[in-house]
């Protein structure tokens, strides 16, 4: 499930105003963190990340491994803030940062 461009383009336009959901510490990518970003996308469908530590390879690596594991796509990158979307199975409109994006 490739993401278009202009799709990947309203999505960072809507990511721009969020502030990171999970933020990722010293202990790294672990269940509890997996868990903790597994729900944030079913809730709000678009999220941010933020990933900790000073090796660019180690953040690239977590970044393969949460999208891998909770079958989202990284929209954006940039520095140690990822942005993640996934679909949800069924989106709340008082939650989904897609609906309530297009609401405006």
């Amino acid at each position: 499930m490739a993401l278009s461009i202009a799709e990947k383009k309203r999505f960072r336009q809507i990511g721009h105003t969020l502030n990171p959901v999970v933020l990722l510490g010293n202990h790294g990518l672990t269940e509890t963190v997996l868990a903790e970003i597994e729900r944030a996308l079913e809730d709000h469908e678009l999220i941010k990340v933020r990933i900790g530590g000073e090796d660019r390879e180690a953040r690239r690596e977590a970044i393969e491994v949460m999208a891998t594991t909770t079958k989202s796509q990284a929209v954006q990158i940039i520095g140690k803030i990822v942005l993640l979307y996934r679909a949800a199975k069924k989106p709340n409109p008082k939650l989904s940062n897609i609906l309530r994006a297009t609401e405006k």
